[in-house]
């Protein structure tokens, strides 16, 4: 039989990440591609001790279906978890729970987007929040240039003015994926009066906020917004483990009303266990103790990439981040990430992302590479970046 497929299909190849990700499945390969937090980093022993309380104390509520927006405990805690430690969050807002803040996306984005709409983003960006993006109606995106201070604010107002129906921008402004770079404060308050000017939302995702091991804390752009246009997507997948897939969204209430039909049409409701269970984990153990030895962790695992790539052709540029988990690297003009990556696998079985998986504009950052600290032993760092450093210095000869 001949399968007619929707024709928004056709926008998906098959993923580079997930291709790789399958060879990084095999034990003999060192791989610098992934972008999962540590399994190191996972409370195996606090989240085993909730699970079997709540099973005992509550089995019944934990396997049944919850309400859409999310189970209420968990809603409060995130809420007042933002508002006391980040001072993110007002009176008016609301909070969605999600399964993972993929869903978080992926619903604001449907709730939003007509056909020939605009979404102005981080150029390159997360792959999966673009191909979120791109399904929706032929939905454009308009991808802005990234510096060390994130996405060019100049270049984001040109944006504004020459493009038409602009439902969002879309900002993942701290430790940035893929280049682990972060806005700073005047930026975002630059963004912030942009937004408003031209009356376009803000999605900010925050999947890494919490993860800083050096520099100063930068405040969030929803902490800073007083008219309602700014929705932030939170995470658990990176502070408790990628497994539970229970993310969030705060927004205005008219906003989560309308995403959370959104979301009905995907899921119905998030995981009512994994949504206690993270409820539990919140309020009842010490949360911050156990970000900060994460942090603690992958500190040590970027200061030993950072210190083996130190000796690296000088001609290669890559990011020092202040957190999160990537650094991004870019070879001259003309060189393809591609070829080096065959070189890697030739030489000693080594992978890495590289940089049209995040290219919002088709054909950008070919000559870039994304590479992860937080999966790979130190050794296995060191050893991998050995390789990367022989192979560009054969290369770019």
């Amino acid at each position: 039989m001949e399968y007619q497929y929707a024709n928004r299909m056709e926008i998906f190849g098959l993923s580079p990440i997930r291709e790789v990700l399958k060879l990084a499945a095999d034990p003999s390969y060192i791989s610098l591609a992934a972008g999962s937090p540590s399994p190191a980093s996972y409370p195996v022993k606090e989240m085993k001790e909730i699970m079997d309380r709540l099973m005992e104390e509550q089995p019944v509520r934990m396997l049944q279906y919850g309400v859409s927006e999310g189970y209420a405990p968990l809603q409060k805690a995130l809420k007042d978890r933002m508002r006391e430690k980040y001072q993110t969050g007002t009176d008016e807002d609301r909070i969605l729970i999600t399964s993972g803040a993929q869903q978080g996306i992926e619903s604001f984005a449907k709730a939003f987007l007509n056909e020939g709409d605009g979404v102005i983003c981080e150029d390159p960006s997360f792959i999966s929040a673009l191909n979120a993006i791109r399904c929706y109606n032929g939905a454009r995106l308009i991808g802005i240039p990234v510096d060390d201070d994130g996405m060019r604010i100049d270049l984001l107002e040109e944006a504004l003015k020459r493009e038409k129906n602009i439902k969002f921008i879309y900002t993942i402004n701290t430790f940035q994926n893929p280049t682990g770079v972060t806005m700073p404060l005047e930026r975002r308050k630059q963004m912030l009066e942009l937004a408003k000017k031209y009356h376009v939302m803000i999605l900010e995702d925050a999947p890494y906020f919490e993860l800083r091991y050096s520099g100063e804390y930068v405040p969030t752009l929803k902490s800073m917004d007083t008219d309602g246009i700014v929705a932030f997507v939170g995470s658990l997948s990176k502070i408790i483990a990628p497994g539970i897939r229970v993310g969030f969204l705060m927004a205005p209430q008219s906003v989560i009303k309308k995403v959370t039909k959104s979301k009905q049409i995907g899921d119905v409701h998030t995981s009512t266990l994994m949504q206690a269970m993270s409820c539990e984990f919140l309020t009842k153990y010490d949360v911050d103790a156990h970000i900060d030895r994460i942090c603690k962790m992958y500190r040590e695992s970027r200061d030993v990439m950072l210190e083996a790539l130190s000796d690296i052709d000088e001609r290669v540029r890559y990011t020092r981040p202040d957190g999160g988990l990537f650094l991004w690297a870019e070879m001259p003009e003309g060189y393809s990430a591609e070829e080096l990556q065959d070189r890697m696998l030739e030489k000693g079985k080594v992978l890495m992302i590289t940089g049209p998986a995040f290219a919002a504009t088709p054909g950008r950052f070919t000559n870039c590479f994304r590479l992860n600290f937080s999966m790979p032993t130190h050794e296995n760092i060191r050893r991998g970046v050995d390789v990367l450093k022989e192979c560009v210095k054969e290369y770019l000869r």
